[in-house]
């Protein structure tokens, strides 16, 4: 591991603002030395509305929290794409240092430097479903989907493949949930990232004619920048990320029916100090779910040991016992 590693996150107005407290009073708890940047989208022709922090609150306890807030400018995405704030954002970070990106709904539970990243070598989550392409009667399959798109790239699609996976199922191909990825330079990652990105966004393959891209531009992007730059899948040891050291809970719902009891507890062992309790109260979600102890209700629904196969389906218990928010 090398000295310094940047820890990032997107923040910006609404519920990421939030979230932004949880996964950094989490990372201050167990990796007390480490350096969060938060990449803060800046007003411009890109959003119709401010994104950046709208609660003074927040920023200040963020930054009581340690954490180092660095606007950007979105110059592709913005307000008809917020997931491109990952690809753009990393323009903040300093050029040539480390970075482990991580999406603002993730809790850490324990000591990151348990987790050996090997920085030359990317890779990203593979806690993932098979949500792309979706195919389609007589379309295109997975592999001339996948194909076209390392052609159009001129990547060896080969080499890409996991071929312990039968043909034409999802995971025999690279793909990724963007929830977290790391490489050894955040402007050569950021500038491939949004080189493939916009590519595929303003000139897609034809055999991506039946596909939407909306909201899974990122994750189509990211297996190829991956790749390009010599990662793949299963890189770092399985079980730290998304496991043991950090958890990708999504939205407060499904962190109370599906994650570990682990992931609970820290949940409420950092959102307890009254500096912190105070700000979160004023995101209702959080209040409800927290505070109000209606998540305790969300777990009793699930056993965790015989969940429902689809997250879908998770959603659907959830919502039809009136406790969705997000």
């Amino acid at each position: 591991m090398p000295e310094q590693v940047n820890y990032f996150a997107i923040v910006q107005a609404g519920r990421l603002q939030y979230e932004a407290i949880l996964l950094a009073a989490s990372l201050k708890a167990f990796n007390p030395k480490a350096r969060l940047i938060l990449g803060e989208p800046q007003a411009g022709p890109c959003w119709p509305n401010n994104p950046a922090i709208n609660n003074p609150d927040v920023r200040d306890l963020l930054q009581d929290l340690g954490a180092e807030i660095r606007p950007f400018e979105n110059r592709h995405f913005g307000a008809s794409y917020p997931y491109g704030n990952k690809i753009e954002g990393l323009a903040a970070l300093p050029e040539g240092e480390p970075f482990v990106f991580f999406d603002t709904d993730t809790l850490i539970l324990g000591d990151l430097g348990r987790v050996k990243f090997d920085f030359d070598r990317p890779s990203a989550s593979m806690r993932r479903e098979g949500t792309w392409p979706e195919i389609e009667l007589y379309g295109p399959g997975y592999t001339e989907t996948w194909k076209s798109l390392y052609d159009k790239f001129g990547l060896d699609f080969a080499s890409s493949l996991d071929m312990s996976q039968p043909d034409e199922y999802w995971e025999r191909y690279l793909y990724f949930n963007a929830g977290w990825f790391y490489y050894r330079c955040p402007k050569m990652f950021g500038q491939k990232f949004t080189e493939y990105a916009l590519a595929i966004r303003d000139d897609p393959p034809e055999a991506l004619v039946c596909q939407s891209l909306d909201p899974w531009l990122d994750q189509v992007a990211l297996p190829l920048v991956i790749h390009a730059l010599g990662g793949g899948r299963d890189v770092i040891p399985a079980g730290l990320l998304d496991g043991e050291v950090s958890c990708h809970w999504r939205v407060l719902p499904l962190l109370y029916a599906r994650e570990s009891d682990r992931a609970i507890e820290v949940l409420h062992e950092i959102a307890a100090p009254n500096r912190i309790k105070k700000v979160l109260k004023q995101y209702e979600p959080m209040k409800r779910m927290i505070y109000q102890r209606r998540g305790d209700k969300v777990r009793a629904m699930f056993d965790r040991a015989d969940l429902p196969r689809k997250e879908q389906q998770m959603r659907n218990r959830i919502k039809a016992a009136k406790l969705w928010m997000r």
